[in-house]
């Protein structure tokens, strides 16, 4: 907890507002409680799931999420319309201990619903996220979340074999094929960081 403290802190001199929570059951209900009535959309997150936070928010907003889309709805009809809304919720590859926020894509959606679009982004971040500096975050997105992630995928490539690392594949399947990094607090969109003391998704 006492790195988390640090990284708010850091974040917050960013100009992030920043909360901080033992458990992910804690931030789920916190969430659940400022988000009402919205359309919300959220991106390809294991974390997001392990939070159980759609079951959550479907209770009382229009949610769109690929990974529980409606049948009468494409894949990339719902990441466009998931972007398109008014508070979008995603997780990270990984962050830096100064508050740099690391991701790898494979189309895109994600990173750039973060960036431009919905006006308020929810990041939500587990303690197993924290790297020491940027170069650090970046290997973690490479290394451990994107491997995991092509594995979780049933993915094609050398890394989902082993979940070990990045081979720098030319696979089709390959799934990290752009790189978005936070130097400092994006213009234009409202963020809070959620940080959880607990190893949550990859």
């Amino acid at each position: 907890m006492e790195k988390l403290i640090e990284l708010k802190a850091n974040l917050e001199k960013k100009g992030y507002a920043v909360s901080v929570f033992e458990s992910k059951e804690e931030a789920a209900a916190y969430m659940n409680g400022q988000i009402d009535g919205k359309t919300v959309g959220i991106g390809g997150s294991a974390t997001v799931n392990q939070m159980g936070l759609y079951d959550l928010l479907c209770t009382h907003n229009t949610v769109v999420w690929h990974d529980r889309k409606p049948a009468e709805m494409t894949v990339a009809q719902a990441r466009l319309a998931a972007a398109q809304s008014e508070i979008y919720v995603s997780s990270v590859n990984g962050i830096s201990l100064k508050g740099e926020i690391v991701n790898i894509d494979n189309t895109g959606n994600r990173v750039a619903a973060m960036t431009f679009g919905p006006k308020k982004v929810y990041l939500v971040i587990g303690a197993n996220k924290l790297a020491p500096d940027l170069d650090g975050a970046v290997y973690r997105a490479r290394n451990i979340a994107a491997p995991l992630n092509a594995k979780r995928l049933n993915r094609k490539t050398p890394c989902a074999i082993k979940a070990d690392k990045c081979y720098d594949c030319n696979s089709s399947e390959r799934i990290c094929r752009n790189l978005s990094v936070f130097w400092e607090k994006p213009t234009g969109v409202d963020y809070e960081i959620i940080l959880i003391n607990e190893g949550l998704g990859f």
